[in-house]
């Protein structure tokens, strides 16, 4: 079987193929991840691919496919459609062959595999080949037995490993047997072109607003994340029962993800706190740029560690102040006490104290904290650093 045409690939060619140095042929990195449906892996792939495309490297991905493919098409970048989110032993081992079908048919130099199921297929078709293989922890997985803490493995095996975190890069360290030099750590990060003041039109915000039905005369508290327990909406509206104030307006910004369940039980919290005309479950939000503009503070409330938490650097860069818990990798994305407010976590009354403190800001106060947060993670944070540095890990195995 060809490898351009798999069941399902998407054989758009590039119109414009990057043309080697005399005497050089392009490189090739292969992608692999399970799906491109939405999240932060799949963000920094294609970020990456593009960015492997204007450094005139040939870049494919590989997954199961999803709506972010059309992103790869626009850009005149290959996506390969494989069975890649499928656990299945079998599936895996399939995959593999296939995996090693691209890899000889492309020419590919480095796969870099970002989730742990296409990184099995991975490693052994890099295995059977000798192209180079790395991995990018997104999280820190979890194990409760050795089982699953051999399945996790695979993620540490790789000739570099990227770390999201300092947070994750001590979980690998503590937990794989992996040598310390070959972990780099490499942060996440925000688009300076879609997270910047100056790029959200007054008539955008002005939508939103109304597709929200905003009071104007009201400070805004918003939390943006899926509805999950772990995320820590329930601490959120604990707080703002405990702040006293019903002159604000709280939302919770996020889909249910089919948890019904969860999202009655923060509607019925919020009544029953006497809450139901402060707090709003908006759904999914396209345009968060303008939900971030609308907002007065920022708030993380989880109650798990976060591996990166890439809407409050979002925020920040929107020049807002935030709230955040002391736990996960919140403590290198902020400033404490000076962009941020740093609680703990399942603290509703810490969570109040900073709410009423957040909120008792003036404008010079507020445009301070912002101007502050915004120059910090524009150091730190940016699209641009993000993907200079994981090419310098390709030019690294490579030998560029």
């Amino acid at each position: 079987m060809e490898a351009d045409h798999y069941p399902g690939e998407s054989t758009h060619t590039p119109e414009h193929t990057p043309h080697p140095a005399p005497g050089r042929r392009p490189a090739v990195v292969l992608q692999v991840l399970p799906t491109l449906v939405t999240g932060g892996a799949e963000r920094g792939c294609i970020d990456v691919a593009i960015g492997l495309a204007e450094a005139g490297a040939v870049p494919l991905v590989a997954s199961q496919g999803g709506p972010m493919v059309r992103e790869l098409d626009r850009a005149g970048i290959r996506h390969i459609t494989l069975p890649l989110a499928s656990k299945n032993p079998m599936t895996i081992r399939r995959n593999a062959r296939r995996l090693e079908q691209v890899i000889r048919e492309h020419g590919v130099d480095i796969v870099h595999a970002r989730s742990r199921a296409p990184a099995w297929s991975a490693w052994m078709a890099c295995r059977r080949t000798g192209a180079h293989y790395m991995t990018t922890f997104h999280a820190p997985y979890n194990f409760k037995g050795g089982l699953k803490r051999w399945y996790n493995s695979v993620m540490a095996r790789g000739e570099r490993v990227i770390a999201i975190s300092e947070f994750v890069r001590e979980h690998v360290l503590a937990n794989y047997d992996v040598d310390p030099t070959r972990v780099r750590l490499i942060h996440r990060c925000y688009d300076p072109a879609v997270f910047a003041p100056d790029r959200v039109s007054s008539a955008r915000i002005i939508q939103l607003a109304k597709q929200w039905r905003l009071p104007d005369d009201r400070p805004v508290v918003l939390l943006p994340g899926r509805l999950t327990r772990w995320k820590g909406q329930v601490v959120l509206i604990d707080a703002l029962a405990k702040l006293g104030r019903k002159d604000v307006c709280c939302l919770l910004v996020g889909s249910d993800q089919g948890r019904s369940g969860y999202r009655q039980e923060l509607e019925e919290r919020a009544r029953r706190a006497g809450l139901e005309g402060v707090v709003r479950l908006t759904g999914d939000c396209t345009d968060m740029a303008a939900a971030y503009t609308l907002a007065t503070v920022v708030v993380s409330a989880s109650r798990e560690p976060e591996a990166f938490g890439r809407v409050i650097v979002e925020a920040q860069a929107m020049g807002k102040p935030v709230i955040v818990t002391a736990i996960g990798a919140y403590q290198e994305t902020v400033i404490p006490g000076e962009t941020a407010w740093v609680v703990p976590p399942d603290d509703a009354e810490a969570l109040a104290k900073a709410l009423g403190e957040a909120l008792a800001l003036d404008e010079t106060q507020r445009a301070a904290i912002g101007a502050h947060a915004q120059a910090f993670v524009s150091e730190r944070f940016t699209k641009e650093r993000m993907v200079a540095e994981t090419l310098a890990v390709y030019g690294e195995l490579l030998g560029a």
